[in-house]
């Protein structure tokens, strides 16, 4: 069969997969867009960023209906839980956005192709077809990892995957991991009735945000009914008839007596892994590290002559809006533009209830570097908003150069924490001082005014604190 031949194919159909492929067609260039899923969005649609947010929303929607609405002066009488019809509405939330994409690649002249790819020869194999490209860029992704002879079995032993698909609610719920996924997936089951138990390797959850954020956000976790076993590593998984028994130890080989956690099931989050095997990368020339990733330039490309890499497979926060912006910022590099992404303004979040959320620096991360700065914080049990919606947990602190005024980082925990952390992105992008934040006109009553108490606090000048 004669090779199919396109100006760049892009291996892998996720945020960064398919928004590279729409960038390129955009800049004029022939682009045909491959993927093992025989519909695009990737994980993050189909397994991951989307469905788990779909539940956080309605799992909350049940949690206020049981009675968190009596102070609202509403009450719901003989209050049910159809956890079919909310994970029909998941799927459907799916499905929905599923089309969106296809119809956005089909609009672009994005040709898909359904199919396991792999370079060879110069091109790349999809199933036995033949296609060959001037650039091929690599955006596969990831997929969940586990611990060394603990098999995720998708029963009783679980990654998000297997959490998002449940049909029923266990009893006793583990989450190995204190990360992201961990946290999110951790709400969504203990309002749906779990008895959660976080095991937690490190002394602290939410790794790599700020430390103050996190200590608030388990405290918040806590009061809901979360319960934590920090500095603790799993050591064994064994049946216990219808239930699991963990086998819990001191972490880092620190001294103290060993454990047991029984549980029904227990959801394996810690952390992901690049999906860069099978793709023929060592053939082709393409370099990887001890950790699976594909080593990549500044400008995304690989060893390899006209061979790209973005998103999870390469270095750098697993998030899907990074992994866009390299799929941006690639295609304007292949397109004979200056693509870049500032990687200081790459906001994080956790969707837990409160909403955590970071950009730049933590307050660890500039103590570390012996850099001169000012915080300025504010509790939402100060704002207006929060107090009206009943939602006053959490802060916004400013993190900023006790020279120069600019603003190093924000970080926020609270309702629409993430939403919040776009307006602190633009300001950060555009080199914006914490007085720039301050001075600012907010609209009042909102959330958002927390962020410019803040940026008033690095001065000493906070209204309503």
């Amino acid at each position: 069969m004669a090779a199919r031949k396109f100006d760049v194919a892009v291996i892998g159909a996720g945020p960064g997969g398919y928004v590279c492929a729409i960038r390129c067609a955009q800049l004029g260039l022939k682009t045909v867009c491959i993927d093992r899923r025989r519909a695009p969005g990737g994980t993050c649609l189909h397994i991951g960023c989307i469905p788990s947010k779909a539940l956080l929303h309605s799992s909350e929607l049940w949690e206020e209906a049981q009675g968190h609405l009596g102070g609202h002066g509403i009450a719901i009488a003989g209050a049910r839980l159809d956890l079919e019809a909310m994970m029909a509405r998941k799927e459907k939330v799916v499905a929905t956005l599923t089309k969106g994409v296809a119809g956005l690649l089909k609009k672009n002249r994005v040709e898909y192709v359904a199919g396991q790819a792999r370079l060879r020869g110069g091109g790349i194999d999809v199933d036995g077809r033949r296609i060959e490209a001037a650039h091929i860029v690599v955006a596969t992704g990831s997929e969940a990892a586990s611990l060394p002879g603990i098999e995720i079995d998708e029963r009783r032993i679980l990654s998000s995957t297997g959490a998002l698909a449940l049909r029923r609610a266990p009893r006793r719920l583990a989450v190995i991991g204190g990360g992201y996924i961990g946290l999110e997936m951790g709400s969504v089951w203990r309002r749906l009735g779990s008895e959660v138990t976080v095991v937690e390797f490190l002394d602290r959850i939410a790794a790599g945000m700020d430390g103050e954020i996190a200590r608030q956000l388990k405290r918040s976790l806590e009061k809901q009914g979360m319960a934590f076993r920090l500095g603790t590593a799993l050591t064994a998984v064994e049946g216990d008839g219808d239930g699991l028994r963990l086998t819990l130890a001191p972490a880092g080989g620190k001294e103290g007596a060993g454990e047991t956690l029984a549980c029904d099931a227990v959801l394996m989050a810690v952390g992901r892994r690049p999906h860069s095997g099978g793709l023929g990368l060592e053939e082709a020339g393409v370099a990887t590290d001890d950790r699976g990733r594909i080593a990549v330039d500044r400008r995304f490309a690989t060893g390899a002559k006209g061979i790209f890499a973005i998103g999870d497979c390469v270095a750098g926060p697993m998030l899907a809006h990074k992994a866009e912006e390299e799929g941006i910022a690639v295609a304007e590099n292949i397109a004979g533009r200056a693509g870049h992404v500032n990687y200081d303004v790459v906001p994080g979040v956790v969707y837990t209830a409160p909403e955590a959320a970071q950009l730049g620096k933590t307050e660890e991360e500039l103590k570390a570097a012996g850099a001169g700065y000012v915080a300025g914080r504010f509790a939402m049990l100060a704002n207006s908003r929060a107090r009206a919606a009943g939602r006053t947990d959490g802060m916004v602190k400013v993190l900023a150069d006790a020279k120069t005024d600019r603003v190093l980082g924000v970080h926020i925990l609270g309702q629409a924490a993430g939403e919040l952390a776009a307006a602190a992105a633009v300001a950060m992008e555009f080199g914006a001082s914490a007085e720039d934040i301050a001075r600012t006109c907010h609209a009042h009553p909102t959330f958002s005014e927390a962020m410019r108490e803040a940026a008033l606090a690095v001065a000493g000048r906070a209204i309503h604190a």
